[in-house]
């Protein structure tokens, strides 16, 4: 294989970020990705094309679904998408709305109630816009508040919230992506999991979103385009705007919940809960079984974990509990629970499909050894502690006009880290004391992806906030960059660069929203809603 280490290891990546861009499709560009690099490891010849497409399919598209840490990624992250199918319908997801809705008697109130509902949807993001959206839509009118304003903070707290939370429908995803990149660093020894949790502090974009979203909701306050569309729908009150037209409409419809049946909040809290603990006492259990320690420390239990075997666990004990209550309380039979369930799954196929791809495309790069051809071109120019702030731009740019951010995590994350790693190791800084600049790297893939997501027309969650809120998709779109575009210039002026050079994440959290804080109120302006 003449193309192992040269710069032909880096077509397939770059073909399918090229690809991605042009056609607007995520699938069809990791394929290409793909068969292009199999082609490069067969040989440039007619035969080595044929046998390169075969091989596509046959070889490194089954290898990632063989895997056996990768199966268990599927399995949690369908089961997960399950359980939210079954909460959806038997009335839970809807009893937590409705306990939130009351609370709502003020238009300050109703957009914090909004936000805090946002947050309450964590398990989902395309659950948390379509519920949130479509919920408070009614309440927010009777206040006179803008469609856009309640679009910014249903698509503010959607993926922003699932991007990050412990346990979602994005976590699986974004663990499997991570899971495949360290398989192929011998020198790096952590669990997915815990990695991913330790990247959680360096998600400046989406922590301070959502800060944000409370600033902007509990102040009143606004500027630039959302301010007049603010005080328009003061004046003017608001019209059913809802004329945009969308695939993902029939994809991604609402699970209605059962007609004239109990909505208890608790349906829906205490399968979450036990999802939660579930992965939290697998975590526990599966380290302290791999250590042979008399009394060891929990934070050497859980780096000793098994963090596939955690979420498989939690995932399964949730959706058993799901299950359980619902048919204890008659809300539906069994044959309507299992149809829930498969509602629910089937709206993460399309992840699972991208997710395959993405893991084939990290096999075929690390057999090129892309990374190692990458370190010798920029291991001794790049300063490594500019590699966030690079990866979070790319990020962006690519989700932003994809209007993907799981493609973008699809296609960067498994060359950001093997990337970053060998940046560390040639500039001497792989020690204890350097990995905050892996944990960025990897937030800033996925922050940045969020990001160029929230920003694009394009995007899933961005049509169905504009959907659900009942918001014209442009409107949406023209009132909510300002906000996302000032979020996203003090995400890494105060948080990614500063935090890359050595200062303390949490200094940089503080900052940031110190930051936003000031801007709000120096040029932030209220309108005088009524009873609010």
């Amino acid at each position: 294989m003449d193309s192992v280490g040269t710069w032909i290891s880096v077509l397939p990546p770059l073909v399918a970020i090229a690809l991605a861009l042009l056609l607007r499709q995520v699938i069809p560009a990791l394929f290409a990705g793909v068969w292009l690099g199999a082609w490069a490891i067969n040989g440039f010849t007619l035969a080595g094309l044929w046998k390169a497409l075969l091989d596509s399919f046959q070889k490194y598209i089954l290898n990632a679904v063989a895997d056996a840490d990768n199966a268990a990624v599927i399995l949690f992250s369908l089961m997960i998408g399950g359980t939210v199918g079954i909460i959806s319908r038997n009335g839970g997801m809807q009893g937590v709305v409705n306990r939130i809705v009351v609370w709502a008697d003020s238009a300050r109130r109703a957009c914090l109630a909004t936000a805090t509902m946002g947050l309450a949807v964590f398990f989902d993001d395309y659950a948390n816009t379509l519920v949130v959206g479509n919920t408070m839509r009614p309440v927010t009118d009777s206040m006179r508040i803008s469609r856009a304003k309640l679009a910014y903070i249903v698509d503010s707290t959607a993926a922003p919230v699932a991007c990050i939370a412990f346990v979602t429908t994005w976590i699986g995803y974004e663990v499997g992506l991570i899971g495949e990149s360290i398989s192929y660093l011998e020198d790096l020894d952590s669990e997915a999991y815990l990695l991913f949790l330790q990247t959680i502090p360096y998600s400046f974009y989406p922590i301070l979103a959502i800060a944000f979203v409370f600033m902007v909701a509990s102040s009143g306050r606004d500027f630039g385009p959302m301010l007049k569309s603010e005080t328009r729908a003061l004046v003017h009150g608001n019209e059913d705007s809802t004329h945009l037209n969308s695939s993902l409409a029939a994809d991604c419809e609402p699970i209605e919940a059962v007609q004239d049946k109990p909505q208890r909040a608790v349906n829906a809290a205490v399968p979450i809960l036990v999802l939660i603990l579930g992965v939290m006492g697998g975590l526990y259990v599966t380290g302290k079984s791999g250590l042979e320690v008399a009394d060891p420390g929990l934070k050497d239990i859980i780096g000793a974990a098994d963090s596939y075997k955690a979420l498989m666990w939690g995932s399964l004990l949730g959706m058993v509990t799901a299950v359980f209550l619902t048919l204890i309380q008659r809300i539906m039979s069994l044959e309507q629970v299992v149809n829930a369930w498969y509602q629910g799954m089937r709206a993460m196929l399309y992840a699972m499909i991208i997710l395959i791809l993405a893991w084939a495309l990290g096999g075929i790069t690390d057999q090129l050894k892309t990374a190692d051809f990458l370190v010798s071109i920029l291991g001794e120019t790049l300063p490594v502690q500019l590699v966030p702030l690079l990866v979070f731009v790319i990020a962006a740019f690519t989700a932003f006009a994809t209007g993907s951010s799981w493609g973008s995590m699809g296609i960067l994350v498994p060359l950001v880290i093997p990337l970053t790693w060998a940046v560390m190791k040639a500039s001497g800084h792989s020690g204890p004391e350097d990995m905050h600049l892996l944990y960025s790297s990897i937030a800033s893939v996925l922050a940045g992806s969020v990001w160029g997501d929230h920003c694009s027309p394009i995007s899933d969650t961005t049509i169905l906030s504009s959907m659900a809120s009942g918001c014209d998709h442009i409107e949406h779109v023209r009132t909510q960059l300002p906000y996302a575009l000032l979020v996203g210039i003090v995400s890494l002026g105060a948080g990614s660069i500063p935090v890359a050079f050595g200062m303390p994440w949490w200094i940089g959290l503080l900052i940031g929203a110190g930051l936003l804080y000031g801007v709000l109120k120096l040029v932030g302006q209220t309108t005088a809603h009524p009873a609010g």
